[in-house]
């Protein structure tokens, strides 16, 4: 049976003030002077959705309400605004000021069009760009989207293949890295994968200013079910990405990666145990630049692992329910689990039992 799109978009448009959670002014004043918070996505266990600002501490700040489940988060630090946008098939993105001055601002995806969970801005942070589902054609967008106009939606370009998800912005303030995860989906089918056959994920480099294919990149044939789906950049400039696979379940592939221009990919060679672990799948990926390191996890395996950026061996492994969230902190990382809890760089757990974190987590500096 075919379910239609829930268009929310009415709701959206009435949504206003009601997006901005109460709280506390001396809570205001513990954020604006945090030298950095963290912004994630929450189920709670009422059903309800929302976005939160965390402290270093893992406090919980200050939060927003959103129409439905999101998932990843993007900081402009030009305007200090952040974006956090649906989990796919969603229609909606929430601009919000994680100090908490203003109100949130809602843009609806355009018709024919759905969020693919991520987004990241221009170095000026004039523009938006959000992955985004050419759904009646299965094939992959990013979104243009201008800042200085209430965000609305000025163009697009082609992602050079389907089921598009993380994108980043390069070094060079122009170059777009995309991750096509090689899935069709539909809205009519929800979040069926409708190709698994046939599906064929690649790493792509786009000229953000022309949308013209710079490179692209794809898995050899053996590995064309291990979708590419999340990335960050280490010091060096190297993308290192994570996979899931919608191969046998017996199988166990290669998950992490890494991308260097003008090169292969890259996979990279883990031990069985470490990768048994994950279960076949990489729920995020994040770099830390000071430290020179990796983390990645994998909520379908409990288990987070910690990578040397420069020798790409395996450095700490962790075993947290239902982890996904990883943000740079300090020498490590912050982590966040499904189970509520918040794992602070030196170990130490705060739980907040009526929250499930959601996917990701982005460490927002507060300096300048």
């Amino acid at each position: 049976m075919r379910t239609p799109l829930i268009d929310r978009r009415d709701f959206l448009r009435a949504a206003g003030a009601g997006f901005v959670a109460a709280m506390a002014p001396s809570a205001w004043a513990k954020t604006l002077d945090a030298d950095a918070v963290f912004a994630t996505a929450f189920v709670k266990r009422d059903g309800s959705s929302g976005a939160a600002v965390l402290s270093e501490a893992g406090k919980l700040l200050h939060m927003i309400d959103l129409p439905d489940r999101g998932h990843d988060v993007t900081f402009d630090p030009v305007s200090k605004r952040s974006v956090v946008f649906a989990r796919q098939p969603g229609t909606f993105a929430v601009v919000f000021d994680h100090t908490g001055r203003g109100e949130p601002h809602t843009i609806a995806s355009v018709a024919g069009r759905h969020f693919f969970g991520h987004g990241v801005f221009s170095a000026d942070g004039a523009l938006l760009y959000a992955t985004e589902n050419d759904f009646d054609n299965a094939a992959g967008v990013v979104g243009i989207y201008d800042a200085h106009a209430k965000f609305k939606r000025i163009g697009e370009f082609p992602t050079y293949g389907t089921g598009p998800h993380e994108l980043l912005l390069l070094s060079d303030g122009r170059t777009i890295a995309v991750a096509n995860g090689g899935i069709e989906t539909h809205p009519d089918y929800g979040r069926a994968e409708l190709n698994i056959a046939t599906m064929k994920p690649s790493y792509v480099l786009v000229d953000r200013l022309t949308g013209d294919l710079t490179e692209k990149h794809e898995l050899p044939p053996v590995l064309h079910q291990l979708s590419i789906r999340h990335m960050d950049a280490d010091r060096s400039g190297t993308v290192w990405f994570g996979c899931q696979y919608r191969g046998p379940g017996t199988d166990c592939p290669p998950l992490v990666g890494r991308a260097a221009r003008g090169k292969d990919l890259q996979l990279l060679d883990m031990s069985q145990d470490v990768l048994s672990a994950f279960r076949n799948y990489i729920g995020s990926v994040a770099a830390n630049p000071a430290a020179g390191t990796i983390a990645v996890s994998s909520p379908e395996g409990n288990s987070l692992a910690v990578i040397d950026a420069a020798s790409g061996r395996i450095v700490d492994t962790k075993a947290l329910v239902e982890v996904c969230g990883v943000a740079p902190d300090g020498e490590s990382f912050m982590a966040t689990t499904g189970a509520g809890e918040i794992v602070e760089a030196g170990g130490s757990i705060r739980s907040e039992p009526d929250y499930v974190w959601d996917n990701h987590v982005l460490r927002i500096e507060q300096v300048g």
